[in-house]
């Protein structure tokens, strides 16, 4: 949906939580009820969007999360291939961003500063060295507006103030999630600003196609569609440096198991203690979502395709995640595999990145589909 920068700040002063509806069964419908409340006393509530097929989606309205996606195996057995955990006040104090929108920027920018038409602006880092997914209290933190929306889908909006976090321009955005009748998860983002500003919003969901809580993704085969990724030095910091794919553990140009090169010594897996790592997916003249990435799991013949407008995509391996997860699955590094659909990290600093500034009279759109299926 097109909006301008009024259409979309009325709706956003004027929008209610939904309330809580009646059950559906057998039809493609939402579904939303009180998930837990904020210190403040703000509600959180879940949608459950079913499509009519069996398949399920929950998003949660605090950080724009998608808490469980439930789909089915080779055999129809269905079950939950996202990970996640059991009740709200352990996603707000414990969760390693699971299936969150993250932003205004995510993954790092270097020092927490870049320029910006000939200043130079400085971000909010909590204390690290670099920026982190736009900042201590980011998008992810963010109790976001939600409306249910006809068949299976929900809009999420939020209103990032100017100087949100060191960002500039007062910002606003929206993300529909849609749950199609064929076992597509839609996800459309969309934002205007009042002051040049820089945005690369991304979905943060860790998944394990096998549906069995705490195992590994070693097992998980899959295809990128990149030629080459972007390089980071010993602080994990993207230096700008686009390397080639071919002949390192990051060659995914043909189908390979995740764990066959997972614990590989070359100097790019040491520093990221597996892989998280941005890919440089190959363009096409289309301006749509073209494919990016496949995901299958042999044992329980599902798949995942994602296909993006964006020009990345990170891989992330869960690498650092080691907690008890949703009914006490043991959550380790390697549990889950994410495929975040976005720009470069860092790109505000290399001139050389495609570009993620946004000013005033243009609107960001970025268009995924994680497309499911059995083989």
């Amino acid at each position: 949906m097109m909006f301008s920068r009024r259409s979309l700040l009325a709706s956003l002063a004027a929008l209610p939580l939904a309330g809580c509806a009646g059950r559906l069964s057998g039809r493609a419908g939402v579904v939303a009820e009180t998930f837990g409340t904020l210190p403040d006393g703000q509600p959180v509530t879940l949608y459950t969007l079913t499509n009519g097929s069996g398949a399920s989606l929950r998003a949660m309205t605090y950080g724009a999360s998608v808490t469980n996606l439930v789909m089915p195996d080779k055999a129809g057995t269905f079950a939950d291939i996202v990970l996640g955990l059991d009740d709200f006040e352990s996603y707000r104090i414990r969760s390693r961003n699971f299936g969150t929108l993250v932003g205004r920027y995510a993954g790092r920018i270097g020092n927490g500063r870049f320029p910006l038409d000939g200043r130079e602006v400085r971000l909010e880092t909590g204390g690290s060295k670099h920026s982190s997914h736009g900042g201590p209290d980011g998008f992810a933190k963010r109790n976001w507006h939600a409306q249910p929306l006809d068949g299976a889908a929900v809009r999420m909006t939020l209103l990032s103030a100017d100087g949100d976090q060191g960002f500039p321009g007062e910002l606003a955005i929206a993300v529909t999630y849609r749950l199609t009748p064929d076992n597509r998860f839609r996800m459309e983002i969309e934002a205007v600003t009042t002051k040049p500003t820089v945005l690369n919003p991304t979905h943060h969901g860790y998944f394990n196609l096998s549906g069995v809580p705490g195992s590994l993704v070693h097992d998980h085969v899959l295809t990128m569609e990149a030629d080459g990724f972007t390089a980071f030095g010993p602080d994990k910091m993207v230096t700008g440096d686009i390397r080639p794919v071919a002949g390192t553990a990051l060659d995914f140009r043909t189908p390979k198991p995740i764990g066959r090169d997972i614990a590989s010594t070359e100097e790019q897996m040491r520093i990221g203690g597996g892989y998280d790592h941005c890919f440089v997916i190959r363009s096409t003249p289309d301006t749509g979502p073209r494919k990016a990435a496949r995901l299958e799991h042999p044992g329980s013949g599902r798949v995942m395709e994602l296909w993006t407008t964006e020009p990345g995509v990170q891989l992330f391996t869960a690498n650092g995640v080691n907690m008890a997860g949703r009914g006490g699955a043991p959550y380790k590094p390697h549990c889950g595999v994410c495929l975040e659909p976005q720009h470069f990290q860092n790109s505000p600093n290399q001139p050389g990145f495609p570009g993620t500034v946004l000013r005033p009279g243009q609107r960001f759109r970025s268009v995924s589909e994680y497309r499911f299926g059995v083989a």
